[in-house]
């Protein structure tokens, strides 16, 4: 987030000097954006991978700080849960062969945190959402102890004045109320980074926008939550939920925005506007000001921090998400924040280059496609992903009129399968290497498999000799076990 956060309790002086700081970084950021060249250079991808800690028979284990302590590892760090830890890959450069450089970073990371958490009594899962999680698992005791987190959970719980309240309803339903943000500790996630120039930044940014809904239909790993079958990608609505700090609606001109969002729209110039449209849409939850005066630093020819407007953007939650990062002369970041974790690291790098590739094979025909493309059916083939999966019909943009027309998902991926390895190619990825990766994707349409299909049909063989819980357990251990093994996820066994 850009700064450290040692405080829970703020006074309204420090908001006061707060916004007027979020004012002063616009300003500072709309200026260093205008330095000719900056934020050039090469692109590279990153990713950081959330993962689940747990016991022997499956159930969380809330011992992330004490793994942390049990590694000199700098990748890995802590998470909002006692039982969520994550590794923050390095970033590499995209030409070559870069997801195999990720997939051998996956695994050695993954394998630190694995040898550091045996040494607590835990094991590590890495899917979506824990499938053995109960509400015993969640509250207070769960919060991994850190100032940040009790102050973001204060925070929202302050804004909200009543309970979180969580209704989702997919093959089974589940409503219920809780008191603070340990929900969201349900939900890991895996996030690839891709370094962009300032000056293709609207197009790239809308263009993963547009591929987001289909990427993540025939990547969903997320069916399950306390024991309920619910959305193929269940962490979508989950998410957004856990963490909505809107009070009860004053009636419909006063209603305010959501904090975990898909956007409001299509970007019109660039990065700056998704920044400014975070400060005015919504209140600053925790109000810390860091040492340096923005404008002071661009007037002496430094590049910014902004830690004061980083630290704001990043408790909104967009499932894109536009990164300024002041690192290495300064540069800018799209984050895709839509992907699960799991099922295994093969899957997830496959996933990663049809993301990417997709988003650099459309980005230059962006200015065509958009006219075709109300920004609210972008919206809603995400949150078609995010219920139905492979099974979902994708609204997309055509030169047919009237556009944009309906297209079955698993068609539309393959269709789009040759744009994605034109991407990647004309970025400077190898074609053995792009093949590869989305050779592993026609290959799970052709299976139509995903993680969450996986996961329903496996728990369904199991329930037919044992009841629910016991089922999950059992599900949950043949998931661990073939992740482990390497294999992609549409050659698991179903028996």
């Amino acid at each position: 987030m850009g700064l450290a956060i040692e405080r829970e309790e703020f006074s309204p002086e420090d908001h006061q000097r707060f916004a007027r700081r979020l004012s002063e970084c616009l300003e500072a950021l709309r200026l260093v954006l205008r330095r000719p060249g900056f934020g050039e250079g090469p692109r590279t991808v990153g990713a950081e991978l959330e993962m689940f800690l747990v016991d022997a028979a499956g159930f969380p284990l809330p011992v992330n700080q004490q793994v942390l302590g049990s590694t000199e590892d700098p990748r890995v760090t802590l998470e909002i849960n006692r039982y969520n830890i994550e590794c923050n890959l390095r970033p590499t450069a995209l030409v070559g062969r870069p997801f195999t450089a990720l997939r051998a970073e996956f695994e050695d990371a993954a394998a630190e945190v694995r040898r550091a958490a045996a040494a607590q009594g835990a094991r590590v899962a890495v899917t979506g959402i824990l499938p053995t999680l109960r509400e015993a698992d969640f509250g207070g005791a769960a919060l991994t102890d850190k100032p940040r987190y009790r102050a973001l959970s204060a925070a929202l719980r302050r804004r909200k004045e009543a309970p979180f309240k969580v209704s989702i309803s997919g093959e089974e339903s589940l409503t219920l109320t809780w008191d603070d943000v340990t929900l969201e500790g349900a939900n890991t996630s895996l996030q690839f980074h891709l370094r962009v120039a300032p000056a293709e930044f609207a197009r790239m940014y809308n263009a993963a926008q547009l591929v987001t809904g289909p990427v993540l239909a025939v990547s969903t790993n997320s069916p399950l939550f306390l024991g309920r079958k619910l959305w193929d990608e269940t962490r979508v609505a989950l998410f957004r939920q856990a963490l909505d700090d809107r009070g009860e609606p004053q009636g419909r001109e006063f209603a305010s925005h959501a904090r975990v969002t898909f956007g409001h729209g299509w970007a019109r110039e660039g990065l700056f506007e998704l920044f400014a449209e975070s400060v005015a849409l919504h209140a600053p939850l925790l109000p810390v000001l860091g040492p340096q005066s923005p404008l002071e630093s661009v007037a002496r020819g430094q590049v910014p921090g902004l830690d004061e407007l980083r630290l704001h953007h990043g408790t909104v939650w967009s499932w894109n998400r536009a990164i300024y990062d002041p690192q290495d002369g300064g540069h800018l970041r799209i984050e895709f924040r839509a992907l699960p974790a799991g099922p295994s690291v093969v899957d997830m790098v496959a996933n990663g280059a049809l993301l990417l590739g997709l988003t650099l094979g459309l980005a230059g025909e962006m200015e065509r496609l958009l006219p075709a493309m109300p920004f609210t059916h972008a919206r809603g083939n995400f949150l078609r992903a995010a219920k139905q999966g492979m099974d979902a019909v994708m609204l997309w943009p055509t030169d047919k009129m009237p556009s944009p027309q309906p297209v079955p998902v698993v068609e539309l991926v393959r269709q789009l399968l040759p744009v994605a390895r034109k991407g990647l190619v004309e970025a400077g990825v190898e074609e053995a290497e792009a093949d590869a990766m989305l050779a592993l994707i026609n290959a799970r349409l052709e299976a139509r498999i995903t993680g969450a299909s996986w996961q329903r049909r496996t728990l369904a063989r199991l329930e037919a000799q044992m009841p629910r819980a016991d089922a999950l357990a059992a599900m949950l251990e043949r998931y661990l076990q073939h992740a482990a093994s390497g294999r992609p996820v549409h050659e698991w066994p179903l028996d």
